[in-house]
C-alpha cells in the first residue's frame, strides 16, 4: 500500500468497523498505513462477532466497546481514549447506521414508530451525542476533523430506503449545525461524505440494493466509488490539507449526484417505453 504519511502522529477514534467489507474497516487500515494511531469502537454485539479483533491486531489498535447512543458510555470511551494517548485526539470517523424498519422490510407508509426513533437515534442523533460529549470533555484538538458517512437518499427519494432517508437528512443537518458551533469554539471541523452505494453489510441490507448499485454505476461517469476509495478520501479530510473544509456534505460518488441520464443507460440498459406502471 502506497502511503504519504498524511496522518503521522495523529490519533483518533473509529466507530463502526464490523468486518473487512465495511468502510470503517478500510479507513482503519488506511489510517494506520498513513501513520495514525486510534481506538476502535463499536457496540458490544458487534465486538462479540469477533472480526474487529483481527483488525485491532493488524493496526495495533485498542478496542473500547461503547453504545454510541449512550452518553455515559461515550464519556467513558473518550476518557479512556485520552488516557491511552495521553491527551486529546485529532480525528473521529462516525460510520454508524441502522434501521429496524428497513431490516424487516416494513413499507414506509406503515413504519413502526418505535423502530423509527431507533433509526434516528442510532443513525443520526448518535453523531450529535459524539460531538456533544467530545466538546464537553474538550477531547478534540484545535483543527481536528470529524467525518460521518451519508447517502444521497438524504435529499432524493429512493423507494426502499425508507426511514433511513430522514436519518441521513438529520445527520447532514447536524453536520452543518454542530460544525458551526464546534468550529467557532475549537476550530474543529465536521463533514459528511455522501458515498456511492457500497457493498457493505449495512448497504446490502436495503431492499433492491443491487438495483441501486447497478443503476448508479451505469449512471456515474467514473462508476461507483468503492470502500477503498472512500477510505482514501477520509484520509484527506482527516489530514491538515483540508483544514478549511467544514460543515460540508461532499459527494463521493463518481459524479452520480450531478447526472440526469447517461449514454450508457440510454444505449444499454433501458427497454422501457414509458407506458409501464409501478
Amino acid at each position: 500500500m502506497l502511503t504519504n504519511h498524511l496522518l503521522e502522529g495523529k490519533k483518533g477514534i473509529i466507530f463502526g468497523a464490523l468486518d473487512e467489507h465495511s468502510i470503517a474497516w478500510k479507513v482503519a487500515e488506511k489510517a494506520y498505513a498513513e501513520g495514525a494511531r486510534f481506538v476502535l469502537s463499536n457496540a458490544q454485539i458487534a465486538v462479540k462477532k469477533g472480526d474487529i479483533f483481527n483488525l485491532a491486531e493488524k493496526t495495533d489498535a485498542q478496542i473500547i466497546p461503547a453504545d454510541i447512543t449512550d452518553i455515559q458510555e461515550l464519556e467513558q470511551l473518550f476518557i479512556k481514549t485520552m488516557e491511552i494517548f495521553d491527551g486529546k485526539i485529532d480525528f473521529i470517523l462516525h460510520s454508524v447506521g441502522m434501521s429496524p424498519n428497513v431490516r424487516k422490510q416494513i413499507h414506509y407508509t406503515e413504519l413502526n414508530y418505535n423502530w423509527y426513533m431507533k433509526t434516528l437515534d442510532v443513525s443520526a442523533m448518535s453523531l450529535h451525542k459524539v460531538l456533544a460529549t467530545a466538546k464537553k470533555l474538550d477531547a478534540i484538538k484545535e483543527w481536528g476533523s470529524v467525518v460521518t458517512l451519508s447517502y444521497i437518499g438524504a435529499v432524493r427519494q429512493f423507494s426502499s430506503y425508507s426511514d433511513m432517508s430522514q436519518a441521513k437528512a438529520m445527520l447532514e443537518s447536524i453536520v452543518r449545525s454542530f460544525g458551526y458551533h464546534y468550529g467557532v469554539a475549537k476550530k474543529v471541523r465536521v463533514n459528511a461524505i455522501s458515498q456511492s452505494p457500497t457493498k457493505t453489510a449495512a448497504g446490502s441490507g436495503v431492499k433492491g440494493f443491487n438495483s441501486f448499485y447497478s443503476y448508479a454505476n451505469c449512471m456515474s461517469p467514473l462508476g461507483n466509488a468503492d470502500a477503498d476509495a472512500c477510505a482514501d478520501f477520509c484520509m484527506t479530510l482527516f489530514s491538515d490539507y483540508s483544514k478549511m473544509v467544514t460543515m460540508q456534505t461532499i459527494y463521493h460518488d463518481g459524479g452520480y449526484s450531478n447526472m440526469g441520464i447517461s449514454d450508457n443507460l440510454i444505449n444499454n440498459c433501458f427497454n422501457c417505453t414509458g407506458d409501464c406502471k409501478e
